[in-house]
């Protein structure tokens, strides 16, 4: 007999159902998680879908989930940060790419990468990982993160994922006091990043969206200001005006208007979207002419994923959520799509069971 339960598909088309399955046995380094609650992210419906390809092409069965929050159930005989009975998260990386990158900053940014939460290669059995919808996880300690007491479960899930994933890039262009901000897109990671700008000082945090409902969400997370980016003299009357704009868009787009809102020496960073650019989205003599930086950021490593657990209950940043039950995570993932989501799903891991 099976002794978890999660939810995978086994092919792109099939919608996820329930999955009987067995963790592997708990190491020497290892924690044992009960799960209580796991965010939906775009990407678990793209991986879900397999809809990436290349390096990222989906390993079946999918079970998806990096935004894993829980309680310890077990640890191994030489853990040492956390205990039976604390309260942790789980991220997007499961271990190193290689034993030589222990100690290694940036684990993410390893060749060869990092073992991913779900659709990776399992050090220990070989076996594709399984993610976090599911009633238990099984992780290296260095990979299993301290949820502060302040913090809500079910808000602070996103901010393993979403939440690094747009404070990583904000650390690294060292975004702060005097800043001028940029934020594209206000979903599940852009609503995070407008509340992360702000709390780091940022002088300006502007929205930039093509949904002009979204006006009163964005100001209301702290925005100074929206623009609407499909109109074409709103954006002109912005030109050059942001030092920094980070873009949460996850599907390829039109960059041109968003880098006329670049300042000089200013940077344009993409996160979320690992799709190649639509045709004609760059102009370069714009880029050139200012020394406009573009780039593109992943997720954060465990240190600042821990960094932005901690910020975020220190300044009193959470997710905005919507607590679903496992049974419509499937219905859920359409929405996402449909971008019908006003800011982030989270799974509550307790309905597995029923």
């Amino acid at each position: 007999m099976t002794k978890n339960i999660g939810w995978a598909t086994s092919d792109a088309k099939t919608p996820l159902a329930p999955f009987p399955f067995d963790r592997r046995a708990t190491g020497p380094e290892d924690v044992l998680i009960d799960i209580t609650h796991c965010g939906v992210c775009h990407s678990d419906v793209h991986q879900a879908r397999d809809e990436f390809g290349g390096a990222l092409a989906t390993q079946w069965p999918c079970m998806p989930g990096h935004e894993v929050v829980g309680t310890v159930a077990a640890v191994g005989e030489r853990v040492t940060q956390h205990a039976v009975g604390d309260r942790v998260g789980v991220g997007c990386m499961v271990f190193w790419g290689d034993e030589s990158q222990r100690g290694v900053a940036d684990e993410q940014y390893q060749v060869p990468p990092a073992v991913f939460t779900y659709n990776g290669d399992d050090p220990v059995t070989g076996e594709v990982t399984l993610g976090g919808y599911s009633d238990q996880i099984v992780v290296h300690e260095h990979f299993v993160l301290k949820i502060p007491a302040s913090l809500d479960s079910a808000a602070a899930a996103p901010l393993l994922c979403a939440g690094v994933t747009t404070w990583s890039p904000l650390e690294h262009w060292k975004v702060g006091p005097g800043s001028k901000v940029g934020v594209a897109g206000l979903g599940g990671l852009g609503h995070l990043a407008v509340q992360l700008a702000k709390a780091r000082g940022a002088e300006e945090v502007v929205v930039l969206t093509t949904t002009g409902a979204k006006r009163e969400q964005a100001l209301a997370l702290g925005a100074d200001d929206v623009i609407d980016m499909t109109d074409d003299e709103a954006v002109q009357a912005r030109s050059g005006s942001l030092d920094f704009v980070l873009s949460t868009i996850p599907t390829p787009f039109d960059m041109k208007p968003y880098v006329e809102l670049v300042a000089h020496d200013g940077a344009l960073v993409s996160v979320g979207m690992l799709e190649p650019t639509l045709p004609q989205a760059l102009d370069f003599g714009a880029v050139s002419q200012k020394r406009v930086t573009l780039a593109g950021s992943m997720i954060g490593s465990i240190a600042e994923t821990q960094r932005v657990l901690d910020f975020a209950a220190e300044h009193g940043i959470s997710a905005e959520v919507k607590v679903i039950s496992i049974q419509q995570v499937n219905e859920a993932f359409d929405e996402v799509v449909a971008k019908d989501v006003r800011f982030r799903y989270v799974i509550d891991n307790s309905t597995l069971r029923s």
